[in-house]
């Protein structure tokens, strides 16, 4: 089913929680909502599953109000980041829970063969007879996640599942939760602090910040159309390179201290005040984007191996522009050797200079 939450509103005594959230999840999305911590992510999936009750605006669910409808009416099922397990007893017993209840109940043979199901993709077979208590933290967090793939439901709610998981299994629940959505369908609202992940699952992702949704859209929106500087900096890694300057005559970009030059085409006056936002990954260090790109001179700052790639940090003036080069490019490197890497121009961001009371808004190019 579809989730919806219209004009919601949600305060803790001082604090605004939601301000405003406006969220649509389609019938079978997988939606990563994305934002840091205190942004509003739980409440705002406490506020669909029931367990918080707005303030004004209004909750829907396959298109039905659900404001005023009991949380186990809802048919949704959550997980939540702090595992809520029943500690005394066994990771099977936690598992079959949901599959005990009047409205979820099945035949015993039934119940075992889901759980052990849910328990081999998990990778947690092995520890069906263990209390909960005897696991770490990884474990529970796995167990908590096959609590809520194990019952039927019209849509999950997973607040951060895979925060306390390792890098390597991290990466592999992220390819069998995508897996487990694209077979069932089911409507899914992931909670995530990690562009990483929200990349790697979402067929759609919305980033939260201070209780509002600031932008939504695929992979492609969020990646070369940000709104604005704050969402441009939460994805990729190496974070993206923001040089500060104005817009001279010409459309030409100058950076503060003159150093960098490059063309640009935007609607905005002479001498305005702007931010170049450009990828590491669309940065060359070797020759081939002669007569494609836009050269600038500089000295290696640092450098840093990234497995099969290197980050080099390259000094041009006052101003500093990472990239990502091979290593057989860039191994060979050293502080302060003289480079030339090369930008194309149509891969610039330009936004306009941040601002106390808001970051910086992209600016839309001709």
């Amino acid at each position: 089913m579809s989730v919806a939450l219209r004009d919601v509103h949600k305060r803790y005594g001082r604090t605004k929680a939601l301000d405003g959230i406006e969220l649509r999840v389609e019938e079978g999305e997988f939606f990563c909502l994305l934002g840091p911590s205190g942004a509003g992510k739980t409440t705002t999936l406490k506020t669909v599953a029931g367990l918080e009750r707005p303030d004004r605006g209004s909750v829907e669910i396959g298109g039905r109000d659900v404001r005023d409808v009991e949380p186990y009416d809802r048919g949704v099922a959550m997980c939540f980041e702090s595992y809520a397990l029943y500690p005394h007893r066994s990771v099977y017993d936690n598992l079959a829970s949901p599959l005990r209840s009047p409205r979820h109940r099945l035949p015993a043979a039934e119940a075992r063969d889901r759980v052990g199901a849910i328990a081999e993709l998990l990778g947690i077979s092995a520890l069906l007879d263990r209390p909960v208590g005897q696991l770490s933290n990884g474990q529970r967090q796995r167990v908590a996640l096959g609590r809520v793939l194990v019952r039927p439901a019209r849509a999950f709610l997973l607040d951060e599942p895979l925060s306390h998981l390792d890098a390597k299994l991290r990466q592999q629940m992220r390819a069998e939760l995508k897996a487990i959505g694209a077979v069932r369908r089911t409507t899914t609202l992931y909670v995530t602090h990690d562009s990483v992940e929200a990349l790697a699952l979402g067929d759609r992702i919305g980033v939260i910040r201070q209780g509002r949704i600031v932008q939504t859209g695929t992979r492609e929106d969020i990646w070369y159309r940000p709104h604005d500087t704050e969402v441009a900096r939460a994805f990729g890694r190496p974070r993206i390179n923001l040089l500060p300057g104005t817009v001279t005559g010409g459309g030409v970009f100058r950076s503060a201290d003159g150093a960098v030059e490059l063309p640009l085409a935007v609607p905005v006056p002479r001498g305005t005040e702007v931010l170049v936002g450009v990828r590491p990954r669309d940065v060359s260090l070797t020759g081939d984007m002669t007569g494609d790109g836009h050269r600038l001179a500089g000295s290696v700052y640092v450098t840093e191996v990234l497995g099969r790639s290197v980050e080099v940090t390259v000094r041009i003036g006052a101003q500093q522009l990472s990239l990502v080069a091979a290593r057989s490019e860039a191994g060979g490197l050293r502080v302060d050797d003289p480079v030339r890497p090369a930008v194309r121009p149509e891969s610039l961001l330009v936004f306009e200079a941040d601002r106390p009371e808001r970051p910086g808004r992209r600016i839309e190019r001709r």
